[in-house]
């Protein structure tokens, strides 16, 4: 029977309105199209303290996708604190009055209700931060351009140096990582508030050791603990750091400073934010990893290049070497430094600091109080750093407690206490601890040998000198700014000062006891140790932040001076 037109239309049509009833929402139902969507999300925006921030959030449209015509309206919030910041629709403005990182959230919302967010960060940097000067041609760290000298790879003092290598395969040190690892050890962006670097406990004149015995962090609190050297750190067989080993990896050491309240007070996401805000740290990163993107877990392995990269081998001890790493230490030290590399050996030394670096082997407990008050890594025992540029640290220890290396000596020859911990072999045959009965001249020999440990090389290889110093500006004409500190009831008052470069601040002692102003860094130098009248010293033309405390009460009077 032929079909008819009509019949034909009426199937149409019954077909249409059941696929139409089977998809409701289908596109031909939604005449406004998509809902939004993120299509180029903000990154972080910096602004300089005291300066104003005006900051259009949707990047002119662009930051949102929506079917053309489609109205979006825009809000944005501050979940945290605003740090000086307000919003009106998709714009940021504000002044903020101190440095931090101020998350904002902003949110596109279409005429039905969808909606598609952003979370950025704003980077509030202290005014004045320098910037680092790079040579044209990055500078050398890999082991294919220095290469381990002989003696580091043979046996010396119970083991190789090479044998002890903690980096791991999966971070060799490349010129372009360690380059940005130099650059981050410098820079004062990774504190909470722009003045603290790592290098700011770790000075490179100080053997990257730290003159205080508890360094101070970012907001003026001391650390737990004295900052050791960093010196050859590439070379511990357990491969933990810290003084408790609290660290598995060096990568994982790193990081822990920066996160630390009392340290550099940063969150790792912060961390990020502030970098990739940093106009130089982008180009940095993607030389040293490939591509631009800027993430905790890369500040750490460029970090832990660099720190691995701080080798010590050219010393008067290294030169004695040939270059087959047979050593000839009698063509090149002198009869005093000859016998205290003897007794090195012989009194036990080279027994926990061992290799041609000088690196400890473990963790010991040394009998340094009867009682153990610092567990460190478990029964009070810690790990050493390398001895290398020991004669030039201030301090010594994991709680700084002595001050010169004769104390150093004299304690490990008569001083060790019966700690119930004490290491074996720190204990005579009957369990008491070991004395080792030197005469003055055998520790006088001690302490020449270990000066033969000295890399003066390494302490002014550019290469590891900080990227930011710059020439110091030139005094203004006339007299120079002063300031008064006044030293009553062991404080110091004001106990922070903010002064211009090369003001010369004046401390006068109103306490009739002995205090004195004794600086962390070596650029401010400190004051002799009195008890009546006044003391001057001219602080720094180099802006920074310069802790000192007094050397007769230690931490409990403590000061900072502010240049800038």
């Amino acid at each position: 029977m032929p079909v008819r037109s009509r019949d034909i239309a009426a199937c149409l049509s019954l077909a249409a309105a059941l696929a139409c009833a089977g998809d409701p929402a289908g596109p031909k139902d939604d005449p406004a199209g998509d809902a939004p969507s993120l299509a180029s999300p903000n990154g972080a925006v910096g602004v300089v303290v005291g300066t104003a921030l005006n900051y259009d959030a949707t990047k002119a449209g662009a930051t949102f996708a929506a079917p053309a015509g489609a109205a979006l309206a825009y809000s944005i919030s501050f979940p945290g604190a605003s740090g000086g910041l307000s919003a009106e629709g998709g714009t940021v403005t504000g002044q903020p009055a101190v440095p931090g990182v101020t998350w904002a959230t902003i949110v596109a919302t279409d005429q039905r209700g969808r909606s598609a967010s952003d979370r950025f960060a704003i980077v509030a940097f202290a005014a004045g931060l320098p910037t680092p000067a790079l040579p044209p041609t990055p500078f050398a760290y890999s082991d294919a351009a220095l290469p381990l000298p002989a003696h580091f790879r043979t046996v010396v003092n119970g083991g190789s140096a090479a044998e002890t290598d903690n980096a791991p395969a999966g971070n060799p040190i490349t010129d372009a990582g360690a380059g940005l690892g130099r650059v981050l050890f410098y820079d004062r962006r990774l504190s909470a508030n722009d003045q603290l670097a790592c290098a700011g406990c770790h000075h490179p004149s100080v053997g990257f050791s730290d003159s205080p015995a508890s360094s101070v962090g970012f907001a003026g609190v001391p650390t737990l603990r004295h900052s050791p050297g960093l010196a050859n750190a590439r070379f511990y067989r357990r491969g933990r750091f810290f003084w408790d080993e609290r660290a598995a990896t060096l990568e994982d050491q790193v990081l822990q400073p920066i996160q630390d309240r009392n340290e550099l007070g940063l969150t790792l996401e912060d961390l990020a934010a502030k970098l990739a805000a940093t106009p130089y740290y982008p180009p940095l990163f993607a030389a040293a990893f490939g591509s631009p993107e800027v993430t905790s877990e890369r500040v750490s392995r460029a970090l832990a290049q660099f720190v691995r990269s701080l080798l010590s081998t050219d010393s008067r001890y290294d030169r004695a070497f040939a270059a087959d790493g047979t050593p000839s230490f009698a063509g090149v030290f002198t009869p005093q430094e000859l016998e205290g590399e003897q007794l090195f050996r012989s009194a036990g030394c080279a027994d926990c600091h061992q290799t041609a670096a000088q690196v400890s082997d473990s963790i010991h407990n040394v009998g340094l109080d009867p009682v153990t008050t610092d567990t460190g890594a478990g029964r009070g025992a810690f790990k050493a750093p390398s001895l290398r540029n020991v004669a030039v640290r201030p301090r010594f220890m994991h709680d700084g407690r002595f001050t010169t290396l004769e104390q150093v000596i004299d304690f490990f020859d008569a001083g060790v206490q019966p700690n119930p911990d004490l290491d074996p072999r720190l204990r005579a045959a009957d369990g008491s601890p070991r004395r080792l009965g030197l005469t003055g001249a055998q520790k006088a020999a001690l302490v020449a040998f270990l000066r033969t440990l000295t890399d003066s090389t390494f302490l002014a290889a550019p290469r590891f000198a900080d990227p930011f110093a710059t020439t110091p500006p030139s005094p203004p004409p006339g007299p120079p700014p002063t300031a008064t500190v006044i030293m009553v009831a062991n404080a110091y008052r004001p106990a922070k000062l903010t002064v211009a470069p090369g003001t010369v601040v004046t401390w006068t002692n109103q306490d009739g006891v002995r205090h004195s102003a004794t600086f962390a860094s070596p650029l401010a130098g400190t004051t002799p140790i009195f008890n009546l009248g006044s003391q001057q010293l001219t602080m720094p033309t180099v802006p920074g932040r310069y802790p000192y405390e007094c050397l007769v009460h230690g931490s409990a009077m403590r000061g900072t001076i502010v240049v800038r």
